[in-house]
């Protein structure tokens, strides 16, 4: 009885990934400038899209959508890495350790069916343009963007489940910045090699799937991009599904390098490093490509920065 109660009589610690020399420090700090350029990115892109009537469009509400989901993802894992670092404490509660696990899983799977939403939304837009407004109506665009967080949040809870029902008799210490179940399953000391394999099976549903409509619905953009006659269309086009295809390759590719591997195979450094880039990284990088690179995210910013001036 008390192998089973082990799991639930004292906090995880989390060794994080800097310590105080005065490289990682400087690392540190660079950190925080990221997290802050990537909360107030993803905060003033789900603003815009809020306030500005004409983004009230399918692109530009899962646009929202997307920066919402980076936005919580970054504040699930930065701040209480940062706490821990500036405080000196290393230590994090159970429920504490749950609710990490269930919102960055449930926020990566969300984002998995999101992105692939986003695709089709551009398939449709460009290659059956007529149909566009039945095809993504409001009503089917909501229902697509609600099944997403359902979709990923019901992973998250199945992830929570599952791993705090093993038990945790020895090390407490987990080798990362933040509980990623990964991690602590390393630490358990029950059999999780069934639900490894169970894990494998979610992850290619959660991933490869997505993959696989991103990749056909890109396919047939490209040909019917080739075939614009309109110059200004097929480079409206391709910058629009080029900032696209940019996002998901670096989400993906970090997200197929952590979970589509056997537990045994992960090395601590290798998966702080591929988290950092895809868990804050990402995260700053989206609203800027996307801002950057499209004129009605710019026009309707200096609208509402002109209605700011234009009231002072």
């Amino acid at each position: 009885m008390a192998r089973e109660n082990s799991t639930f009589n004292s906090d995880f610690l989390l060794l994080g990934i800097f310590n105080h020399s005065p490289t990682h420090t400087f690392l540190f700090f660079l950190v925080l400038g990221i997290f802050s350029v990537a909360f107030m990115g993803n905060s003033v892109m789900v603003l815009l899209i809020y306030l500005d009537t004409q983004l009230h469009t399918p692109m530009y509400l899962l646009l929202s959508q997307l920066s919402l989901m980076d936005l919580m993802l970054i504040c699930t894992t930065v701040p209480k890495m940062a706490f821990n670092y500036l405080s000196g404490s290393k230590s994090i509660s159970m429920a504490g350790c749950a609710t990490q696990i269930f919102f960055y899983t449930s926020l990566l799977g969300s984002e998995c069916f999101l992105l692939a939403v986003m695709a089709y939304d551009r398939y449709t837009a460009i290659c059956h343009p007529l149909r566009y407004t039945n095809l993504m109506s409001p009503k089917i665009c909501g229902l697509m963007t609600a099944f997403s967080w359902i979709l990923g949040s019901t992973d998250g809870i199945i992830d929570v489940v599952a791993t705090f029902s093993f038990s945790y008799c020895g090390s407490r210490e987990i080798a990362h910045f933040f509980c990623d179940f990964p991690s602590l399953l390393i630490l358990s000391c029950s059999d999780t090699s069934i639900f490894e394999k169970v894990l494998f099976i979610c992850c290619i549903v959660m991933i490869v799937f997505p993959v696989a409509i991103i990749i056909a619905s890109y396919a047939r953009v490209i040909l019917a991009v080739i075939h614009m006659g309109s110059g200004e269309g097929r480079r409206k086009a391709f910058t629009t599904c080029s900032s696209h295809l940019l996002v998901v390759g670096m989400y993906y590719g970090a997200a197929l390098f952590m979970y589509i591997r056997p537990t045994s195979d992960h090395s601590p450094t290798q998966d702080k490093m591929v988290s950092v880039f895809y868990t804050i990284l990402t995260p700053m990088l989206n609203p800027l490509i996307y801002s950057l690179r499209n004129k009605e995210v710019t026009r309707a910013f200096m609208k509402i920065l002109g209605k700011g001036k234009s009231g002072e």
